[in-house]
Formats: C-alpha cells, sequence, structure tokens
C-alpha cells in the first residue's frame, strides 16, 4: 500500500462515540505490550500514529485511524497484563464485544500474538469467539526479527496448532525489519475489498 494519508479519527467506548460507518474497518487484536502500535504504525509508515508504550493497558478506548481515505484501523485495548482494576477490564471487554459483533462495516480482526511466547486457552477462545461473529480473522505473529530462520519455521507451525489454523494463515511480522508487511496489506486489502489500492508487484509498496 503506498501510503497517502494517515490519521487520527476519533475515541469511542460505545456505538454513539464510533465514526460514521462509511469505510471498512479492520481491527487489531492482542496482548498488552504484544507489538500492537508498533504493528499498525510500521504498516502505515508513521513512527507515531499510535503511541506505543511500556507500560501496558494504556489504550483504553477504541481508537479509529483512517489511512488513505479507504479503509480504517481500530485499535483495541490491550488484554492480560494490564494493571488495572478487573471491574475496568470487564468493561473493556464489553465495549469490545459490542463493537466487534454489531459493527456492520468490520471486514476482519487481526489476532496479534508474541513470537516469543505460546498462545493460550485466552487467544484459542478469542479466536474462536470471532469465528462465531462469521468475522474474518487474519493471524499475526510480532517480534519475528528475534528469531532466527530456523525457529520462525518452528513458531509459525506452533502458533498454527495451538489456535487451530494452518501455517500459512499466520503473517510473521517484524516492526523492526518489516518482514511481513507486504503479505499483510495484501490479507488486509482482500479483506476490505480495496484490492485496486495495492500495487501488482511487492517491490512497488512504500
Amino acid at each position: 500500500m503506498i501510503i497517502r494519508s494517515a490519521e487520527f479519527v476519533t475515541s469511542g467506548g460505545k456505538p454513539s462515540e464510533y465514526p460514521p460507518a462509511d469505510l471498512p474497518e479492520v481491527a487489531f487484536a492482542g496482548r498488552s505490550n504484544v507489538g500492537k502500535s508498533s504493528l499498525i504504525n510500521t504498516l502505515v509508515n508513521r513512527k507515531k500514529l499510535v503511541r506505543t508504550s511500556s507500560s501496558p493497558g494504556r489504550t483504553r478506548r477504541l481508537n479509529f485511524f483512517s489511512v488513505n481515505g479507504v479503509i480504517r484501523f481500530v485499535d483495541l485495548p490491550g488484554y492480560g497484563y494490564a494493571k488495572v482494576s478487573k471491574t475496568e477490564r470487564g468493561s473493556w471487554g464489553a465495549m469490545m464485544e459490542t463493537y466487534l459483533s454489531r459493527r456492520e462495516t468490520l471486514a476482519a480482526v487481526v489476532l496479534i500474538v508474541d513470537a516469543r511466547r505460546e498462545p493460550d486457552s485466552l487467544e484459542a477462545e478469542f479466536l474462536a469467539w470471532i469465528a462465531a461473529q462469521g468475522r474474518r480473522r487474519i493471524l499475526a505473529v510480532t517480534k519475528a526479527d528475534k528469531l532466527s530462520g530456523n525457529e520462525r519455521r518452528r513458531v509459525l507451525d506452533k502458533v498454527a496448532a495451538a489456535l487451530g489454523e494452518g501455517a500459512d494463515e499466520v503473517i510473521l511480522f517484524s516492526s523492526k525489519t518489516g518482514l511481513g508487511r507486504d503479505l499483510m496489506w495484501r490479507a488486509l486489502a482482500q479483506a476490505a475489498g480495496i484490492e485496486d489500492e495495492i500495487p501488482k508487484k511487492a517491490e512497488d509498496l512504500s
């Protein structure tokens, strides 16, 4: 994807606060501190479009971003390691469930896992729930630059087995090297129906 514009639109916690349902949207989900913000920033060639933090749980609402005026990215609150109350964590769950089950323009959900840890029941249950909603799923394994070539194949197989997916459905991604960016954009464009926005050759991506 040639990025012409990428901008923050709004934050919302309930449907009345969402932007108009006039563009396809892709939601990004994953445990806190999994590299979600860095992945989004890499996709849009921006360093600080989405704030990154070493403190888990900083994203507490749904953050909407417009890319090229043809697709929206939705940054969901991280889960798992955030040091917040159970009450607040529960409110995040309800907020995300409402969006993920009801938003008519949601084209796909990207579930992000860390290459250095094996997915567990939390990720598996989330993925199964997304499937039950009839939503398209895309799996991304971040921080792949920390793996050797042999380790990458092993991690792909391990993640796929843990989540009940084929290894070819898992995208290895690195925000440091750009590994997986082209593949991710092609998957997002196909899900959102904007394939014409993607150059035919990978080397044309920028």
